[in-house]
């Protein structure tokens, strides 16, 4: 069968993955500079006879695999290559040889993985009917993030995929399971940058100033019951400010402005963008009415991630017939977000977790710390899934 296929090679391929998630864990490289991360796919795809492409968005590498039979249906596979800026605290033989930068999002287990099912993929080409579109790319973790930019460069024309798969490490999740969930469910997510401006003077004689620090209490809270008196309780909605700064200010020292750095972030586009209106009209209404003056910016940043249903039945098919059904669970609503939202918006997705944890290992910790870490064996899973995941979708829409 071809599934014993594909699981023999995984397991063949296992020690190779595993080195290259080494060495891409040793070398991570920051969103928008992943010049070495490039060269080291672009490399790995070329020992495989695998004809790819450099330099999309800058450091992006897309692949083709064509399958030996003929051309037929074209799928996609996604994985994003950059780094987070984060010292990391592990003491492990691959621990981060560059200061300051790690792999702490497992970006990492997602490049290996995708080039582990691509050698399975190409191993197994002359069973094949149609195309694999092998994308690896850069700049995840910044806006506007690297698919929006790989879109733009036509990432999905020529061929077009009819569906794109991606997965992400999970460590609540023990290694040997995979989690899915159709519909909704990643948030979208807005930066907020709120200045506002008032008249410093002495703490003391309050009556002298425009106080910017009591305005922006009053902002905060107005801003919090905006969301929670005008949200559909069915559309999960997220504001939180973490960041509130005076310039000058002191014990007896009104400052003249204060700055609050926030995100919002929500699952129903129509209500994102009615949302921004209604916070940056409530904002500019308390400071004007205090006499001050608000200045509100949003960056808007990565859509909600809508899970094809259709496409995500599937693939939980396809790695329950890989795993066995105990193996495959359902994932709940994230407020978190992920530029593969992008290709969601675009074709029929599907981004499913990794179990990457090992409690009995002490593999815990959350992703985005600096203890951050993976129970290895979970790419002996991640690479032939992958592979299995394209295969069958070739077959059933062939």
């Amino acid at each position: 069968m071809l599934k014993d296929k594909v699981q023999q090679l995984a397991r063949q391929f296992f020690p190779d993955v595993v080195a290259q998630r080494r060495h891409l864990h040793q070398h991570p490289e920051l969103s928008f500079e992943e010049v070495e991360t490039g060269k080291f796919i672009a490399g790995q795809l070329e020992k495989l006879g695998i004809p790819h492409q450099t330099g999309v968005a800058d450091n992006g590498v897309v692949g083709l695999i064509e399958g030996g039979k003929g051309p037929g249906p074209v799928v996609a596979l996604r994985a994003d290559i950059d780094a987070l800026p984060i010292t990391e605290a592990n003491e492990v033989v691959y621990k981060s040889k560059n200061e300051g930068v790690m792999h702490a999002c497992g970006h990492d287990v997602h490049t290996s993985s995708l080039l582990g099912a691509a050698r399975i993929l190409q191993e197994l080409r002359s069973e094949l009917r149609g195309t694999v579109k092998l994308i690896f790319q850069p700049a995840e973790e910044r806006l506007p993030g690297g698919a929006s930019l790989m879109i733009k460069e036509g990432v999905l024309e020529n061929p077009r995929p009819a569906a794109i798969v991606g997965q992400h490490v999970h460590p609540p999740l023990e290694v040997g399971k995979v989690g899915m969930r159709g519909g909704k469910y990643m948030a979208s997510a807005d930066e907020l940058y709120v200045t506002v401006k008032g008249k410093g003077g002495h703490g003391a004689l309050p009556m002298d100033c425009i106080d910017p620090i009591v305005i922006t209490s009053h902002i905060i809270t107005a801003l919090q019951q905006v969301i929670s008196r005008n949200a559909n309780p069915a559309v999960p909605s997220v504001l939180t400010f973490g960041h509130i700064a005076s310039t000058g200010g002191a014990t007896n020292i009104i400052p003249n402005e204060v700055k609050l750095k926030g995100t919002f972030r929500t699952m129903d586009e129509a209500w994102r963008f009615e949302a921004h209106q209604r916070m940056k009209k409530m904002a500019a209404a308390i400071a004007e009415g205090m006499g001050g003056f608000c200045d509100f910016d949003i960056q808007v940043g990565y859509p909600a991630l809508i899970n094809d249903e259709p496409l995500t039945e599937r693939v939980r098919a396809y790695a329950t017939e890989y795993l066995g059904p105990e193996n495959v669970v359902e994932l709940p609503i994230r407020m978190t977000a992920e530029d593969f939202a992008y290709y969601s918006q675009e074709m029929p997705a599907c981004f499913y977790r990794l179990g990457t944890g090992n409690a009995a290992k002490g593999i815990n910790s959350p992703l985005h710390t600096n203890t951050f870490n993976v129970d290895e064996d979970a790419l002996a899973i991640s690479t032939g899934l992958m592979a299995w995941v394209a295969i069958r979708q070739l077959e059933d829409q062939a």
